[in-house]
């Protein structure tokens, strides 16, 4: 089981009410919502393996490069060095949920100039048995894959009630599999991300052109052959978008080949560091959220 962490952190934040403190009365809501996440997951999926996934790079240059407008609404207005616009009461929380993760023994990886898709994605690599992704990030539905055993679990409402995303589900939403689903998100767009997409063509028109013609790289052939099918304000449109398609692709795509170090994944059935653990439960106040997982992992 791999964790988008930041996208499950974010959703514990907004989900469980800053009126959970600390004794010192630090907001605490986003450390003690992941934990009771953690441990609905554990208890719901038994995961042999699980591993935190971490942005150490929200916003990696090369992706900038490539498209600048990447994630540039995300930037936060007073930064000088590109830094994510994060809230004032989430933010302390982060450092907090590392440590945490790392006094009980969970595996967290994060790798400079990269960001925690482009982990999972070369974990999913990597995997020789079946993987569980958890996150909010439709992105990574391009890493679903049935006959790898590769599925998504989206929270819809919360981890409790996650949908579960095989290929089966991904053509019935947006009539592509998981291979295709990067091309689809590259002439889509994403205003989210800052990806213009492909004027004129939203989601079920990019998913009508990779049925008809395969791929992306099909679809642009397509608008240069003056015999095929498409109308003229499409092929006009997807012409006019050459160069954004030209490097959306690389943007839109996960890295598969991060240089990951060495982790023992495997899910820890007591605390790796009972004292560290001890103290920062005292210190911030995790109480049954923190005991919750600790007796799911003792059992699992």
């Amino acid at each position: 089981m791999l964790l988008d962490t930041a996208s499950l952190y974010f959703r514990a934040y907004f989900g469980v009410p800053e009126s959970v403190k600390s004794p010192d009365g630090q907001p605490v809501n986003a450390v003690r919502g992941l934990l009771d996440f953690i441990a609905r997951l554990v208890q719901d999926h038994r995961p042999d393996q699980l591993v935190a996934c971490m942005d150490a790079d929200w916003r990696p240059q090369w992706r900038v490069d490539l498209i600048p407008s990447y994630k540039t609404h995300r930037v936060a207005e007073e930064s000088t060095e590109g830094e994510e616009e994060i809230p004032d009461t989430l933010a302390p929380q982060v450092p907090v949920i590392e440590q945490v993760l790392d006094a009980l023994g969970i595996a967290r990886i994060g790798v400079p100039g990269y960001e925690a898709d482009d982990v999972i994605g070369s974990l999913t690599a990597r995997a020789t048995g079946p993987v569980e992704i958890v996150t909010g990030d439709r992105d990574l539905f391009q890493l679903v894959d049935d006959a790898r055993e590769i599925t998504v679990l989206y929270p819809v409402k919360g981890v409790g009630s996650a949908q579960r995303t095989d290929d089966g589900v991904l053509l019935e939403k947006y009539g592509v599999t998981g291979a295709s689903y990067a091309d689809l998100a590259a002439l889509r767009g994403d205003p989210s991300d800052g990806l213009p997409g492909v004027k004129g063509v939203g989601e079920k028109t990019a998913s009508q052109l990779l049925r008809e013609y395969g791929d992306l790289a099909a679809v642009r052939a397509a608008a240069l052959d003056p015999a095929s099918r498409l109308t003229p304000a499409r092929r006009k449109n997807l012409l006019e978008g050459s160069a954004y398609l030209d490097v959306a692709p690389k943007v839109v795509r996960v890295a598969v080949d991060v240089p990951l170090p060495a982790v023992d994944a495997t899910l820890p059935r007591e605390p790796l560091d009972p004292m560290t653990l001890e103290e920062l439960s005292a210190r911030w106040g995790l109480g049954g959220s923190l005991e919750r997982l600790l007796g799911v992992l003792a059992g699992a």
